[in-house]
């Protein structure tokens, strides 16, 4: 399982992120002191480290700096907007820089952007009986081969790596589609009702309204 360090002084950040993480398949740790951090860094393997610039200990331009030789991926989670810290977090190794108050669904995103690029990625996903090899592009339910168009299949790799959070309509069809989400268009709403039969689904992936749709595990 991909492990992910989240660094951050607000433990109600750390929550947060560590919740929706988690809800997402991945293993989450989390500190809220700058020398804590460093030393969880020295005794565990991370794949990623979420890291906030205002720390107690050692802020989070110290740290960067600290595990540049070890080669984690960083990416800044910080109320620090200006464009000045900005390119100072960039130009010290971190692979992508997030503002505060962040979006979740936004998180995510950049979080799987990052572990991409490291060839970080679980090849297995899994939800209840559903598995996703996606080396192989295969998926089976209780254990039987399920066949599922292109777009049926980038919806349900989506779901699942983001599995207990709403996804906005207009997110989901322009990741899978790669167009422009029309507010009259019903054919998101038909892959999504094929999608629910074929995995057996119809109580787990629910409208959420006026905002799109969710895969509750």
């Amino acid at each position: 399982m991909i492990k992910i360090l989240i660094v951050d002084d607000e433990k109600s950040i750390c929550d947060l992120i560590d919740i929706n993480l988690s809800a997402a398949g991945y293993e989450c740790t989390s500190v809220q002191d700058g020398l804590e951090a460093i030393d969880l860094i020295e005794k565990e393997q991370y794949d990623l480290i979420l890291l906030d610039i205002m720390l107690p200990g050692a802020d989070g331009y110290d740290i960067i700096e600290y595990i540049r030789p070890l080669r984690i991926p960083v990416i800044f989670i910080t109320a620090k907007h200006e464009v000045k810290d900005r390119v100072k977090g960039l130009k010290l190794g971190a692979e992508d820089y997030l503002v505060k108050p962040f979006d979740v669904v936004e998180l995510v995103a950049r979080v799987e952007v990052v572990l991409r690029r490291y060839n970080k990625t679980d090849s297995v996903l899994t939800a209840g009986d559903v598995v996703v090899d996606v080396e192989a592009r295969k998926v089976t339910r209780a254990g039987k081969q399920v066949v599922l168009t292109n777009k049926e299949y980038g919806l349900l790799v989506l779901f699942i790596r983001n599995k207990n959070i709403a996804l906005f309509r207009e997110n989901l069809y322009e990741k899978v589609w790669g167009d422009e989400y029309l507010a009259d268009s019903r054919t998101l709403d038909l892959h999504v009702q094929r999608l629910r039969r074929k995995m057996g689904w119809e109580d787990n992936l629910v409208a959420v309204y006026k905002v799109g749709y969710r895969l509750e595990v």
